[in-house]
């Protein structure tokens, strides 16, 4: 039953009902998520489980995301829009969705397991990186795969020997 059933609650709280469909909708997709721990922000928050909507501070209603793995003064959040983001006394946006929020977190997890060095660059060093350089080690397709990208570099593709987290 999730978040629909606390919503007669929740309703005497003053929230609109658009904002508890939002919870609600949120529990349905993302309710019971175990995240890996984020490389930041003391891990991120362990499970999403909604809680009731809180007028933000500035305009619209956010509500807590879930459980934090450490003691922090902030709270994971989401926002009016929909956003990912830090709840404190302002409102401080990490992502501007959910799912981008739980892609990021997957693919830096699995960084973290896989590569063998993980430099992180910054400001002006961005800029001079040449990111098409590994596209010669990266063929499109093969008679016996056509239309599929095929790794000639010995790396292990995406996703192989990922299990659950």
């Amino acid at each position: 039953m999730g978040a629909a059933q606390y919503r007669d609650r929740r309703l005497e709280r003053g929230p609109p009902e658009a904002v508890l469909d939002r919870v609600e909708a949120f529990d349905e997709h993302w309710g019971g998520l175990v995240l890996p721990p984020a490389p930041t922000y003391n891990g991120g928050p362990k499970t999403f489980c909604p809680d009731t909507p809180e007028a933000a501070p500035s305009d619209g209603w956010w509500f807590w995301a879930g459980d934090q793995r450490a003691a922090v003064p902030y709270a994971f959040m989401i926002g009016p829009r929909g956003e990912f983001g830090l709840g404190t006394s302002w409102w401080v946006p990490l992502h501007a969705s959910v799912g981008g929020w739980v892609e990021s977190v997957a693919l830096a997890h699995h960084a973290a397991m896989w590569a063998k060095q993980i430099t992180k660059v910054t400001g002006e060093d961005v800029d001079a990186l040449e990111l098409g350089s590994r596209a010669a080690s990266v063929g499109r397709g093969t008679s016996a795969s056509p239309g599929r990208l095929r790794r000639t570099d010995g790396l292990r593709p995406y996703g192989a020997g990922f299990g659950a987290w």
